[in-house]
């Protein structure tokens, strides 16, 4: 009962902690769609999209192996995660060297300055740190310390940013820069300096194995991943120029927005589903992973309910027209929530390599179709075609964990259902966004017979809510 409560108590509070986050966001954004044009807003955006791709590589993707260690190495779980981090710092910073030696050909072939090439690669040298930190706190149900990583990083970014933009009018795409990169690598570094006194590992060299071991396969399935993310916006600004690339990232940024409490929630799952699934107790991961699926395409639904009105509020009328993005890239967005379960999986059995397969297939699949459909219907078209990329990648996971690693674990049938089902209604709703009382009236109707559909879970829900407000 106390291990139920401490999962419960520490996804609410993801959940809370990972809201207010992203309200600073959202009272904020208003505030950079102001002071930046989107051919600035991409720059500053694409920057962020860089250092996504190259971060895959210098960290070596070996946070992939903390949640399985936490298992396997429970009595020096502090020194396994400072020896990781030593050798991704070590090698990041062999890149950083490399790419200065090549500085001039980079600032050419990217369109950076070299001081923001000298920051961008700094940067993968000690941000992956923190990283480390939230993971491990993550898994020792630590949530009130990783919130306050998050929060502090949240807050001091947004006054950097702002202040740096006021201050630097001739160069806001540098200041947005200078404003994300500066409070990150502060934070950065107090990671790195605690995880080296708490592990007090420079070096293991079963660590070290163990850690390549399961991450090195990660490296292509991180990649594909950053592409499915971010390969739109680059090749939008590339086919469409840089104000199309402008209103896509920002309505892309809004729609992902579901994400924060998608997250939240596999934030607290992930080291309960690991100790279940390492107790045998499949049954109950079972069942409460269907409720959190339906729970995902209610939000989903709501989510898109409510954009139009929400983009409004949060953009100047020249972004407007971003709010047909919102739709395809939630559920999208519903797509990662469900495949990452087969990953959850995948990565428990320390089958790494069968996730990048997987990856790079979908990958591949979603530069096809961008390729062929941004041309031909403009930046649209990116926001259907990631949605195409993220259904590929949950039919090639769930083929695998069948297949592969003979796991019934869940309700494959009920989950694709409910995926399509939503996706559907989703796209419904998105031709209703002109006729807000039918959209909202919709949207009344489907919570309600969910509501009827469920009652008895939601009661249980209500129950327990109740009983803790008792406690309280």
């Amino acid at each position: 009962m106390a291990e139920s409560n401490k999962v419960l108590k520490s996804g609410l509070w993801y959940i809370i902690s990972n809201i207010m986050i992203r309200a600073v966001g959202i009272i904020t954004s208003p505030i950079y769609t102001s002071l930046l044009k989107p051919e600035e807003k991409v720059l500053a955006d694409n920057f962020n999209a860089y250092v996504s791709i190259f971060t895959t590589v210098t960290c070596l993707c070996l946070i992939y192996s903390v949640g399985r260690a936490k298992l396997d190495f429970p009595d020096d779980f502090d020194g396994y995660v400072s020896a990781i981090q030593t050798l991704s710092s070590a090698f990041g910073i062999a890149v950083l060297v490399a790419a200065m030696v090549n500085v001039d050909r980079l600032s050419s072939l990217m369109q950076y300055q070299r001081i923001e090439l000298f920051l961008m690669f700094a940067y993968l040298v000690i941000f992956p740190s923190i990283d480390y930190m939230q993971y491990k706190l993550r898994f020792e149900y630590k949530y009130k310390e990783n919130i306050a990583i998050s929060v502090i990083i949240c807050i001091t970014t947004v006054i950097a940013s702002v202040a740096l933009i006021l201050l630097m009018p001739e160069q806001k795409s540098f200041a947005k820069i200078l404003g994300t990169v500066v409070p990150s690598m502060t934070v950065g570094l107090w990671c790195y300096i605690t995880l080296l006194r708490s592990g007090r590992v420079l070096y293991n060299k079963v660590y070290w194995i163990y850690a390549l071991k399961i991450g090195l396969p990660m490296i292509p399935h991180g990649l594909a991943l950053v592409i499915l993310n971010k390969i739109d916006s680059l090749m939008i600004m590339s086919y469409c120029g840089k104000h199309d690339g402008g209103i896509y990232t920002t309505g892309y940024s809004i729609a992902v927005l579901l994400s924060v409490i998608t997250n939240a929630i596999g934030q607290a799952y992930l080291p309960w589903f690991n100790e279940k699934l390492h107790a045998g107790e499949r049954k109950v991961i079972s069942e409460k992973t269907t409720l959190l699926m339906l729970a995902g395409c209610v939000m989903t639904l709501g989510f898109i309910t409510v954009g139009p009105e929400a983009i409004k509020i949060l953009t100047a009328a020249s972004y407007h027209d971003c709010m047909y993005v919102l739709p395809p890239v939630a559920v999208g967005t519903l797509c990662q929530y469900f495949y990452t379960n087969y990953v959850n999986l995948e990565l428990y059995h320390k089958k790494t390599a069968i996730i990048a397969v997987n990856s790079i297939a979908a990958a591949i699949a979603n530069v096809i179709l961008n390729y062929v459909f941004i041309q031909k219907y403009g930046y649209l078209a990116a926001a259907y075609t990631t949605v195409a990329g993220y259904f590929i990648l949950m039919v090639l996971h769930c083929i695998c964990t069948r297949v592969l690693l003979k796991e019934k674990l869940y309700k494959d049938v009920i989950y694709f259902a409910m995926l399509i089902v939503t996706g559907v209604l989703g796209c419904g709703l998105a031709l209703l966004y002109d006729k807000i009382t039918l959209r909202y009236g919709l949207m009344i109707l489907l919570l309600g017979l969910v509501a009827l559909w469920k009652k008895k879970d939601l009661a249980g829900v209500l129950e327990m809510a109740k009983s803790r407000l008792k406690k309280s």
